[in-house]
């Protein structure tokens, strides 16, 4: 018998009796020797946190294990009665892999417990945790790994609101410059990772990339707090991890081979798409910084066309001509 159907078991023969169960009827039930019960029952105690009781009893009545809160299980994750269905079985498989991907050191120490539960309750599928695993693989995709320290340095100054003192690649002017920042908030975005901060130099909420990030150090000044509706309309208002600025509306046609695609793809929330006779699609989306978006619209190549706004119709332009004068 799996652990993780031990574990259920020991549970469910507590939670049903009134009175102490003795040591031997447990063992009976569960068919399993002293040592191996005592390690569930380890278990249980330490990573399950269950209420499971050893009463001495008197002249030996009233003698046994005891769990002291009958509704325990409830809604745990670990050990309900029902326990899970095979579909919510195979969505914790996800989160379990997802977890050991989505950052190095975020909350490692916090999140083991989980998975340690998660794992288990794999067990209680008809495949096991292995042969589940074996089968479902996720790529990264463009996806930017920095040193776990570094992150973790922020993360934690982010969440004890500390400012941070980092030292900063600017790709795009091939600068270094140090910082002190008082982090606001911590984003995923496409598998990579972004700081919002409000930078002491600068006097502003700025956005910094993670893989960006050299070297941080934790502060003991406390982190001065930003408005939180600025935060909001400077990330995720609009396309892309870049905005903040004026709202502009853009309006692509896609082929009628590309829209079978794209008609399928979210690119934000209050986007709008319609067909035309042809059988392409035209898209619009919001926007306030071209950055991203004229990156997105370049990868379809021929499939796609800028209607509007004419300032990006004509980047884009500018970028495919200067694009096919190194193939000429």
């Amino acid at each position: 018998m799996a652990q993780a159907a031990r574990l259920r078991d020991i549970v469910a023969i507590l939670e049903t009796r009134k009175h102490p169960v003795p040591r031997e009827v447990l063992l009976n039930e569960l068919g399993v020797s002293y040592a191996t019960f005592k390690r569930d029952l380890e278990v249980l105690r330490d990573q399950f946190q269950a209420p499971i009781r050893w009463l001495p009893g008197e002249a030996r009545r009233e003698r046994g294990y005891v769990l002291e809160d009958k509704g325990w299980s409830s809604g745990k994750l670990g050990l309900p009665r029902a326990w899970f269905t095979s579909s919510e079985i195979y969505a914790l498989l996800m989160i379990d892999t997802l977890a050991s991907h989505i950052a190095p050191g975020l909350l490692t120490e916090h999140l083991q417990p989980l998975i340690t539960r998660i794992t288990l309750a794999l067990s209680a599928a008809d495949d096991t945790p292995e042969d589940i695993r074996s089968r479902v693989q996720i790529l990264a995709s463009a996806a930017r790994r920095r040193d776990a320290a570094h992150f973790e340095n922020v993360a934690q100054a982010t969440v004890r609101r500390n400012r941070l003192e980092i030292l900063y690649f600017t790709k795009s002017r091939n600068e270094r410059s140090t910082r002190v920042v008082s982090p606001q908030r911590l984003i995923h975005y496409k598998e990579n990772w972004y700081l919002v901060a409000w930078c002491h130099r600068a006097e502003g909420t700025r956005l910094f990339a993670l893989d960006s990030i050299e070297d941080a150090k934790i502060l003991k000044e406390p982190a001065f707090e930003a408005d939180k509706a600025v935060i909001d309309t400077m990330v995720g208002k609009d396309f892309g991890i870049y905005s903040g600025g004026e709202r502009k509306w853009a309006k692509l046609r896609f082929s009628a081979l590309q829209a079978r695609w794209v008609e399928a793809e979210v690119w934000h929330p209050e986007q709008k798409a319609s067909h035309l006779d042809d059988g392409s699609l035209v898209l619009e989306v919001p926007f306030s910084d071209q950055r991203e978006l004229l990156l997105d619209i370049l990868k379809f190549g021929p499939e796609v066309e800028v209607l509007e706004p004419p300032e990006l119709r004509k980047e884009v332009q500018s970028r495919l001509r200067r694009a096919l004068s190194q193939y000429e």
